[in-house]
């Protein structure tokens, strides 16, 4: 379903280049000393309208990088929180096509927050790649990062991606070998996503992570890192801001968006990020 919102993504005009927009968030912060907010939700929750508003709130309240999640039926990284998002999400009519229209509302609106399509490759490859890479470009989305596609296929969708000026964010985890992280340099990442923890999001608080391989990591990639999985509290954010250029924060911002009544949750995820964002000064 075409979202109502905006019109198709495709009829967007093309959006202003935002090569660099990107990396230049966590140069920038870097020079400032300080870690990124790296906010993911989920498009369409609860409602394709609703979640245009929370993501706005969002950008306005401090987010450095916004992670907009596409819903899918399927999903293999996510925890029970972002689950029932996508749940709602679909059952609300959210779809990957809705997802590209609400990145252009934002542009529209005058959100010039980086944004990171994040999901799964099956809606992208069902659009068709070449058409989706055209049409991400055209809303304005910055990069994409699809979780299920590993480094050794990643090819398909960068190559199409890169010749429209979008990027792809690589995940490494704790069991990648040194090998396979060090053929992320060749993608160029304007950052790069570590997964704290093997297993799903939200499902428990995330743990130590050792600095030197958040250093190896970014030493190979020649690229910031944000470090993801289980991180849930202004202390956790702040924890891992003094080692990451970046932290990700995703379940616990979709439970606020079904914390209450539909017309409140831009508010309330907007008092989380201001929250967080606190805590990441270094």
């Amino acid at each position: 379903m075409t979202s109502q919102l905006t019109g198709p993504a495709s009829q967007v005009a093309a959006a202003a280049p935002r090569r660099g927009a990107l990396r230049g968030v966590f140069d920038a912060a870097a020079r400032e000393r300080r870690a990124v907010l790296v906010a993911y939700l989920t498009f369409g929750d609860p409602d394709p309208a609703t979640s245009i508003d929370v993501l706005a709130a969002c950008a306005e309240a401090g987010a450095g990088v916004i992670e907009l999640g596409v819903p899918f039926s399927d999903p293999s990284a996510d925890g029970p929180s972002i689950q029932r998002a996508m749940e709602r999400a679909l059952d609300a009519g959210g779809n990957l096509a809705g997802a590209l229209d609400a990145v252009a509302a934002l542009r529209r609106r005058g959100i010039a927050t980086p944004i990171v399509l994040f999901g799964y490759y099956n809606p992208i490859f069902v659009m068709g790649v070449a058409a989706f890479a055209a049409r991400a470009a055209a809303a304005g989305v910055d990069a994409v990062l699809t979780v299920d596609l590993p480094i050794d296929e990643l090819d398909e969708l960068a190559t199409p991606l890169a010749a429209h000026g979008v990027a792809v964010i690589p995940l490494v985890a704790p069991t990648s070998t040194p090998d396979r992280i060090a053929r992320i340099a060749a993608l160029a990442p304007p950052f790069v996503y570590y997964i704290s923890l093997t297993g799903v999001t939200g499902s428990r608080s995330a743990p130590p992570v050792d600095p030197a391989r958040l250093a190896l990591i970014r030493n190979a990639a020649r690229a910031p890192v944000a470090v993801g999985f289980g991180i849930k509290t202004p202390d956790d954010a702040a924890r891992f801001a003094r080692i990451a250029d970046g932290v990700v924060v995703g379940s616990v911002l979709v439970d606020q968006v079904a914390a209450g009544a539909p017309g409140g949750a831009a508010a309330r995820v907007a008092a989380r990020i201001r929250e967080l964002v606190a805590g990441l000064g270094r």
